[in-house]
């Protein structure tokens, strides 16, 4: 079975929607009219270039949000009319979260808050004596959560991501669990994950991946994949509200610890305490985010109706723009892990010859208008990785990029916009 023919299986997106879709049908962002102080104390319309870390609000998810405000009430235990109300949307959400990411029928839907959440909760719920296999290339959200884990170094190329995954799961007795991201957050090259999944569960083993930035880009289908478990925010699935989902297999989450412990999550409070089997309301104890589960649902449906062929197409324009003008400037580095050719979403981190992150970052935001990331981006290890710090290319406490990652909103000129700002700091 060839790695790369499942890894091109995996990633490229099903589309949905007529061919006729153009970009005029993507649902328009909040902020887009936003202007921000530069220096000279003008204003300039915001360049938002930072999407991987929140993206902004869709207007159908603001408007869905408002429409739910009148009859906002308490869920699953009112017998009024907007509780009843309100349950029944925040119950028809976690339905199009499951449709969204292509999950199975009886896999569990849990809202967290972020993606971070999401996976500590089911850290939380694995069987006893579980071992977690995660590379060092992922977020700390993956890298952390875990009672006992094998770390593997960054793979030089996806086939040997697949082939190092399948060694340690050779060489581990009992319950085993990969991790991997979908998308990563530091270069936005795409993992090979059904190529992953296959060879986790030819070891026993189950997967568990972070979709966090991948679902914003491209279409998730959990099933078609063959995923156990996904976790992804909404706060980057253009629903900054503050909810996240664990979308998966029940029985671990039955039969784990209930993340939180109170209303809602037992059947029985007497000499014995009977949790619930369901994990929905055991792992949901107390009122949940029903705002935040509405817009993150929202979201769904707004990039589902829009289709994914008009979303990927006008992204790959972007980003291809983008990379194209930082290659053009000497003294910039973009950082990658398996080249230039290698598929990705709109993601790019990158160096500046003789200033650090944070000095481009500011001089970004505070001449141009421009809002991109600089640091580590949680991924400590990784960036190190990228940037050679240990064979002496920079001090640790110093080691860090400049991100800059679009979405929905972003334009032309705002990467064009970034491109000559670079320039202009490279001329200094």
């Amino acid at each position: 079975m060839s790695t790369l023919t499942i890894f091109n299986a995996a990633t490229e997106p099903i589309d949905e929607a007529p061919a006729a879709v153009t970009s005029r049908s993507i649902p328009a962002v909040l902020g887009a009219d936003l202007e921000v102080p530069v220096k000279g104390g003008k204003l300039v319309s915001y360049a938002n270039l930072d999407y991987a870390a929140s993206a902004p609000c869709l207007e159908p998810v603001s408007a869905a949000v408002t429409a739910a405000l009148p009859a906002y009430s308490s869920v699953h235990r009112g017998a009024g009319y907007a509780s009843q109300l309100t349950t029944a949307r925040y119950e028809q959400s976690r339905h199009t979260v499951r449709a969204f990411v292509g999950a199975r029928p009886d896999d569990a839907v849990i809202f967290t808050r972020n993606t971070t959440d999401a996976t500590n909760l089911l850290a939380r719920c694995l069987p006893a004596g579980t071992t977690a296999v995660v590379f060092d290339t992922e977020h700390h959200a993956s890298l952390l959560p875990w009672a006992r884990s094998v770390r593997l170094a960054p793979p030089a190329f996806p086939g040997a991501a697949v082939r190092a995954a399948d060694e340690a799961l050779a060489g581990i007795e009992g319950p085993k669990l990969l991790v991997v991201t979908a998308a990563s957050n530091v270069t936005g090259e795409l993992w090979p994950i059904a190529a992953l999944a296959h060879i986790a569960h030819r070891h026993g083993a189950r997967i568990l991946v972070d979709a966090a930035q991948l679902v914003p880009h491209r279409r998730l289908n959990l099933t078609a994949l063959d995923l156990d478990y996904v976790v992804f925010s909404g706060h980057k699935l253009y629903a900054p509200f503050g909810a996240g989902a664990l979308v998966g297999r029940r029985d671990w989450l039955a039969e784990g610890e209930p993340y939180l412990k109170g209303g809602g999550a037992v059947r029985s409070v007497e000499e014995t305490i009977e949790w619930h089997d369901d994990p929905e309301p055991r792992h949901e104890a107390g009122t949940p985010n029903v705002l935040g589960a509405i817009a993150l649902a929202a979201a769904c449906d707004a990039l589902s109706a829009t289709g994914w062929t008009a979303l990927v197409r006008e992204e790959e324009e972007l980003i291809a723009r983008l990379r194209s003008g930082l290659a053009s400037i000497e003294g910039v580095r973009e950082l990658s892990l398996w080249g230039d050719d290698h598929p990705r979403v709109g993601i790019v981190s990158f160096t500046v010859a003789g200033y650090s992150a944070r000095e481009v970052a500011e001089a970004l935001s505070g001449e141009y208008g421009i809002g991109v990331r600089d640091g580590k981006f949680c991924a400590h290890p990784f960036v190190r990785h990228l940037l050679d710090v240990s064979d002496g290319g920079c001090e640790d406490d110093t080691a860090s990029a400049v991100r800059a990652s679009i979405g929905i909103g972003t334009t032309r000129e705002h990467v064009d916009r970034l491109i000559k700002a670079l320039r202009d700091l490279v001329a200094r």
